[in-house]
């Protein structure tokens, strides 16, 4: 059985084993081989834990080198916990005191709140507060790297769009920087997000909103997909638990064949339709139902909602107009600044200014 196969238990089994094992596992001696002399978490969510397990599992970081503040003592006390060693602060300040990463794993509207923290640390305490070579690595969503460079007068700024998977060690992760990070810098903020599955280095930010909509939000598509399969299967008299086992291993073990034998989805997609086969008919009822269409919509929803948390033009994809005149920063619109895609635009999506 492979890892990720194995690790498709109940949420209920493995909420359970979870503690135990991590409780068990994690050794507190101070390794000599830290990936960064001090990683601070700034948020102790479901994220911030998918990256402080593996660091330590895989040895990359020492417990007593992980620092973690939370507003919620109980957090605080989870963290604890699950991960002896690891060191719990009780303000912002203190957590990121000597850490040359600073991880922000806060929901995007509490990035602000952070940002004024660090500031009044760096402003007031000055390289003592914060380290003139601190990194910051966001892990939060749509919040673009000028808003973290401006906000916390931290220079260096790594941000990141990594996923759920992550939680058990298979996510995928793109991620970018200012190009003041080195050379050896990168190779450890890329050690640090590999611990937690596979990361993708972009050098364009453009690319980190793109992959929101794919690789970001992309599982919910698929556990949509699960649950409408599973309740397919339940509809024509499975029980839900035989459903769910077809559908799960129908969805990794195809995925683990498109990636193992590289071959275009088309080409896979035709060896299993027969000639006016049972597969040929489900196929056409898909296409009849706009199924690429509407998959594609919601990617193109999905990045958009990226660009205007970001407060930048969410006017890209079909049917929009891509310029800054549409919030009121240019010249006249002309046809010629029409995206690609004639097709009629979503509606009921948040109105531009005129």
């Amino acid at each position: 059985m492979t890892m990720i196969a194995h690790r498709f238990l109940s949420a209920t089994t493995r909420s359970l084993s979870r503690r135990a094992l991590l409780s068990s596992s994690f050794s507190t001696t101070t390794s000599n081989h830290d990936v960064f002399s001090k990683i601070s978490f700034i948020g102790t969510g479901k994220m911030a834990q998918a990256m402080i397990a593996p660091l330590i599992t895989q040895k990359l970081q020492a417990p007593s080198s992980i620092n973690a503040f939370d507003v919620s003592d109980e957090a605080l006390k989870q963290i604890e916990e699950l991960y002896p060693g690891v060191q719990a602060s009780n303000s912002i300040q203190d957590s990121i005191k000597d850490a040359n990463l600073i991880v922000y794993a806060v929901k995007p509207q509490n990035v602000g709140k952070v940002h004024a923290e660090i500031r009044r640390a760096k402003e007031e305490k000055g390289s003592d507060g914060v380290r003139d070579d601190a990194i910051i690595l966001s892990v939060a969503a749509g919040t673009p790297i000028s808003n973290f460079v401006e906000g916390s007068l931290v220079e260096k700024v790594a941000r990141s769009m990594p996923n759920t998977p992550a939680q058990i060690g298979a996510g995928v992760t793109v991620w970018g920087c200012t190009e003041n990070i080195n050379a050896d810098e990168r190779k450890k903020i890329k050690a640090v997000l590999d611990s937690f599955g596979k990361s993708v280095f972009v050098d364009d930010e453009k690319f980190i909103d793109m992959s929101t909509s794919i690789s970001g939000s992309g599982p919910a598509y698929i556990f949509l997909l699960m649950e409408a399969m599973i309740d397919a299967g339940v509809h024509m008299g499975f029980s839900r638990e035989t459903a769910t086992v077809l559908v799960h291993h129908t969805l990794l073990g195809s995925t683990k064949f498109a990636m193992e034998t590289g071959e275009h989805p088309a080409v896979l997609r035709n060896s299993v339709t027969s000639p006016a086969g049972t597969t040929a008919s489900a196929i056409y009822e898909l296409e009849n139902g706009k199924f690429r269409t509407v998959i594609k919509d919601a990617i193109w929803a999905c990045y958009r909602r990226s660009l205007e948390m970001g407060g930048k033009c969410s006017q890209v994809g079909p049917n929009r107009v891509s310029t800054d005149t549409v919030l009121g920063m240019g010249g006249p619109l002309t046809s010629d600044k029409r995206s690609h895609h004639p097709v009629e635009p979503p509606m009921g999506e948040m109105k531009t200014k005129s």
